[in-house]
């Protein structure tokens, strides 16, 4: 079931007036995106209200790329695996991006999508328990495929989850609904932080995706805490190659200063 249709069952079950979902592809277009190729779910967790830009892609899977780095980071706090304060040692190789190559706690790690550090993690842990956290967590398909699949399940599938799903684990992961620790959660909102403002603090993770034959993808998911109030957000979308990643932060935060949400800084 999508999240506005579970939206709409829980609110006429539980005899409440409907809070339709708002149509904000307009929002998309003002930013020069094409909608088409483009998935925006934002919610507010209050009262569930939802915002969208296209209602069909939202509930299409897609790889998860290194926005899987939420769930995967809180599997290795709450096993033991790692701590923020764990020293993952580079092996000497060059990889895509020169911050990969040296030594990275996991704060780091995260920050800089190291896509080494969670690989070993992966191997480290095994599929089975990777799959287990994920199915807790309702995470998309919660496949992690075979041995085969180890390192690269979120990058080249079996793995896969759409926007609405990322919407409905990050609000669990936001009020601190999964079957984690305290101080796991502690651990994991001092990693996710991405900005602060006066009122208000950003928790995200950028994703994207190299893709054989067709645009690559790219996502940016997280959560707004602003007061007593917090919004969820999800975007995924269709990109032309690496130089157009930075498009998913630009069109996210035109969104959230729209919906006055979390306002872009005045130039």
């Amino acid at each position: 079931m999508s999240l506005v249709r579970w939206i709409v069952a829980c609110v006429v079950l539980a005899g409440g007036a409907m809070a339709q979902p708002i149509d904000i592809s307009d929002y998309v277009a003002d930013a020069g995106i094409e909608n088409a190729t483009t998935a925006v779910v934002v919610q507010r967790l209050s009262d569930g209200q939802v915002w969208s830009s296209n209602f069909a892609r939202a509930e299409e899977r897609f790889q998860p790329a290194s926005t899987s780095k939420i769930p995967h980071t809180l599997i290795a706090l709450e096993t033991g695996y790692a701590t923020p304060q764990t020293i993952f040692k580079w092996d000497g190789k060059a990889r895509f991006l020169d911050s990969w190559n040296q030594d990275q706690a996991l704060p780091q790690a995260f920050q800089r999508s190291a896509v080494w550090v969670y690989q070993e993690i992966a191997q480290g842990l095994g599929g089975a328990v990777m799959s287990d956290w994920l199915t807790r967590f309702n995470y998309g398909n919660a496949d992690v495929g075979g041995a085969e699949d180890l390192q690269t399940y979120w990058l080249r599938g079996p793995l896969a989850i759409s926007a609405e799903e990322q919407i409905g684990f990050l609000a669990q992961l936001a009020r601190e609904e999964l079957p984690l620790s305290r101080r796991t959660y502690a651990e994991a909102r001092e990693i996710m932080r991405a900005e602060v403002q006066d009122t208000a603090t950003l928790y995200a993770k950028s994703g994207y995706n190299l893709r054989r034959g067709q645009d690559d993808l790219g996502w940016y998911v997280g959560w707004v805490v602003r007061g007593d109030e917090i919004h969820v957000f999800a975007v995924n979308m269709d990109l032309s190659g690496f130089d157009a990643a930075p498009e998913r932060q630009r069109l996210t935060r035109h969104v959230l200063d729209q919906l006055q949400i979390f306002p872009l800084p005045k130039s």
